[in-house]
């Protein structure tokens, strides 16, 4: 794959769920525990098709690729309730804290966009309130009402842009994302993307991203124009 030019930004857009806090785990317990009375596996070719997208839309893939006996409404339900029993014990990924602390002392405008609703964000971030009010604001997608399509549409990016007090440029603008559905959200919205992928996902999934990473460890600001770590 040929070397993607980098260009220098002045504002960045962080993804959560699987980016800064490890809950792809725990929405893979949470969905299989919907599975389990029916005998059904959660594998992770489903998982992919799913990734990044907002509650409804989920839901209601599950429902008819697993021929589920229940509702759209009903499997969410479920998995609201087991997710609401395992998030409060989110941990942070690795190198988040590290450039969300660097972003915020060198006064880089940053802010949250993310398909979780508002009260699932403050649940996840149960341990974490002081990193995550950092932020200058945050768009939860399933409960905000501006968000009309969740990724892959650029909508809430565009929003997340739009909030900033200096409503900068889409290309102005550094995407942070885990998934295909929201690398193409942020492309869509005319933005450079950073994806740091599960590693099981193939190459050609991360194609479109503008950069791959193994982790937020490896992040270089200075190749997208902001402030060098220091150390």
């Amino acid at each position: 794959m040929a070397q993607k030019v980098l260009r220098n930004v002045t504002h960045c857009i962080f993804d959560m769920d699987g980016l800064l806090l490890d809950t792809e785990t725990l929405y893979t317990l949470a969905t299989q525990m919907v599975l389990d009375p029916y005998g059904l596996k959660y594998t992770f070719e489903v998982k992919e098709k799913v990734m990044g997208l907002q509650t409804r839309p989920v839901a209601e893939f599950m429902v008819h690729y697993y021929d589920l006996p229940m509702t759209w409404e009903e499997y969410a339900k479920h998995q609201v309730e087991n997710t609401r029993t395992l998030m409060g014990d989110a941990k942070l990924m690795p190198g988040a804290e590290r450039l969300l602390r660097h972003l915020h002392a060198k006064k880089v405008p940053f802010a949250l966009a993310t398909s979780s609703g508002a009260e699932m964000v403050e649940l996840k971030t149960t341990n974490h309130r002081e990193l995550f009010d950092l932020f200058n604001h945050r768009v939860c997608g399933s409960s905000d009402k501006e968000v009309k399509n969740g990724k892959p549409a650029p909508d809430i990016f565009l929003i997340a842009a739009a909030r900033f007090s200096d409503k900068p440029k889409p290309e102005n603008c550094l995407v942070f994302e885990d998934s295909p559905n929201g690398v193409a959200a942020g492309e869509s919205a005319g933005m450079q993307t950073i994806m740091v992928p599960d590693p099981r996902l193939s190459k050609e999934r991360c194609s479109h991203a503008t950069q791959v990473l193994r982790s937020l460890e490896d992040f270089k600001p200075e190749q997208f124009g902001l402030p060098a770590f220091e150390n």
